[in-house]
């Protein structure tokens, strides 16, 4: 299917708000676009100076329009997407636009898994000292926190390519383990450098009964 692309070097995932600044002409006329024609649009993901990935996003509310018409606006994101072809403007068009594909998104992850990661996420933030609000079970997948456990920018796209749930959980899962075996070490690092920082009162030794 065609589609309306606005590329940005931001990831976001299905369920999750999008706020946007729009100053550019062009996506001023898509925003347009979208709230007379109630047509969405797609944020391709600019990244090693390419766009493969991206998530459909749906307008939801212009917050604000400025004189010069420029506009805050917020969409939540949909679906996450493969572009098949770009062009750099749409016919009659101010705005890119492209043929792509959605990713089938597999609901296959075990209550089992998605407990070890949410107390996996619950360790991390106490070790960092982080104020942690518990989650349910129920309301909690693998986009729910994907922002908040300290994944890199090159992480997150690469777990917004996986459509199975399961493998986005045990991706999350590995990334915790060693994030939190590598803090545990800091820690202890840290203690041991305090330790012996501090003055100490040594016990004269005894050498008359020592022999070389």
């Amino acid at each position: 299917m065609k589609l309306a692309l606005l590329p940005l070097q931001s990831i976001f995932f299905p369920g999750e708000t999008v706020p946007l600044h729009i100053f550019e002409d062009r996506y001023k006329q898509l925003i347009v676009d979208c709230r007379k024609e109630a047509v969405t649009f797609g944020i391709p993901v600019y990244i090693n100076d390419n766009m493969i990935y991206g998530t459909e996003v749906q307008l939801v509310e212009i917050v604000n329009t400025y004189d010069n018409g420029e506009m805050d606006v917020t969409c939540v994101a949909r679906q996450v997407f493969r572009i098949l072809s770009f062009e750099k403007q749409m016919k009659g068009k101010l705005y890119a636009g492209g043929t792509i594909q959605f990713l089938d998104s597999v609901n296959d992850a075990e209550k089992e898994i998605k407990q070890e990661v949410l107390d996996k996420i619950h360790e991390l933030y106490e070790l960092m000292g982080v104020p942690y609000t518990p989650l349910p079970l129920e309301k909690f997948n693998s986009y729910v926190l994907v922002h908040k456990m300290g994944l890199s920018f090159n992480q997150e796209y690469q777990l917004l390519q996986m459509p199975s749930e399961r493998d986005r959980l045990l991706f999350m899962k590995s990334h915790l383990i060693s994030t939190i075996s590598m803090l545990s070490e800091v820690n202890r690092t840290k203690k041991t450098i305090e330790m012996n920082g501090n003055f100490k009162n040594f016990d004269p030794l005894d050498f008359e009964d020592f022999n070389l």
